[in-house]
């Protein structure tokens, strides 16, 4: 495995985004090309795999998925990811940076309560997002086209538009909106922004101008878990993403999550996931090599 880094690593591929944006072709042959895909980080951009045949396997944020086309997977800003395993595949990427994407797109993805799962494209699907794909391949030769840059920018939003529309129709079509379904998603939101420097409920009442009972009785309704259960998870996850891919030492996470006593911490973690920080960054080196 390769030398951690101190930080977790952040791909940018700025010089293939002329246009705030980018897409392209990729078949199984180029994972060879992209070493950097097999290593755990992140991108400074939103991210598409569009798989239009063959097998593919991602991890994100610890989470395998074992993909097999017509399928899309969106990977946030934030997600740490890698690829396991490629078979046999031919498919898209396609990249925005935030400034560049349509700022109500940008917040319904700030909204998505992550992970995305994949979306399983029917063959209506397939048809719709195949055109818009090679429009965006098309646009995105024309260099010499004045307006290149809007039309790339264009046209990739506009994919981004119909995955995020497709997808908020799946999750409308398995939940029922309410007061409690609401004020969970406004909580999500808030712990997102927030989990760092926030960590008792009765703080995420308070911003939310409700009583704590009345959001555990919201969450718990919703989740079957309560709002401490929910922000001490958050938190777990980003110290599991920072212990695995860097080399912070357990002190140094626990003050980047908000922890003056990090043996409190250690305690914490130790509890939710059965096992020491130290222990669980061991564990996870030896599974990776």
């Amino acid at each position: 495995m390769a030398k951690k880094t101190k930080s977790i690593p952040v791909r940018s591929y700025i010089e293939h985004f002329e246009a705030g944006a980018a897409v392209g072709k990729i078949v199984s042959e180029d994972f060879s090309s992209y070493q950097e895909a097999g290593h755990p980080h992140r991108h400074d951009f939103h991210f598409f795999h569009m798989l239009e045949k063959g097998k593919i396997c991602m991890e994100v944020d610890f989470i395998e998925y074992k993909m097999e086309g017509p399928v899309i997977l969106y990977i946030h800003p934030s997600q740490v990811h890698r690829t396991v395993s490629v078979e046999h595949s031919e498919g898209y990427m396609l990249g925005i940076l935030n400034e560049k994407l349509n700022p109500e797109y940008l917040q319904l993805f700030n909204e998505l309560v992550l992970p995305a799962s994949p979306l399983v494209l029917t063959p209506d699907m397939v048809t719709l997002f195949d055109q818009a794909i090679r429009l965006c391949v098309a646009i995105s030769e024309q260099k010499d086209n004045r307006l290149y840059t809007l039309l790339v920018k264009d046209y990739i939003n506009a994919f981004a538009g119909m995955f995020l529309s497709f997808h908020l129709e799946r999750k409308s079509s398995n939940t029922t909106v309410s007061r409690f379904s609401t004020v969970t998603h406004e909580f999500k939101l808030l712990l997102e922004r927030r989990f760092a420097e926030i960590k008792r409920p009765a703080e995420y009442a308070s911003l939310l101008h409700i009583s704590v009972p009345y959001l555990n009785e919201c969450i718990r309704n919703v989740t079957g878990h309560s709002v401490s259960y929910h922000i001490q998870q958050r938190v777990i996850l980003e110290a599991k993403r920072i212990l695995f891919h860097s080399s912070k030492s357990v002190k140094e996470v626990a003050s980047e999550l908000g922890y003056e006593d990090y043996a409190y911490f250690s305690r914490l973690f130790t509890k939710i996931t059965g096992i020491t920080p130290v222990a669980f960054r061991s564990k996870n080196l030896d599974s990776s090599k």
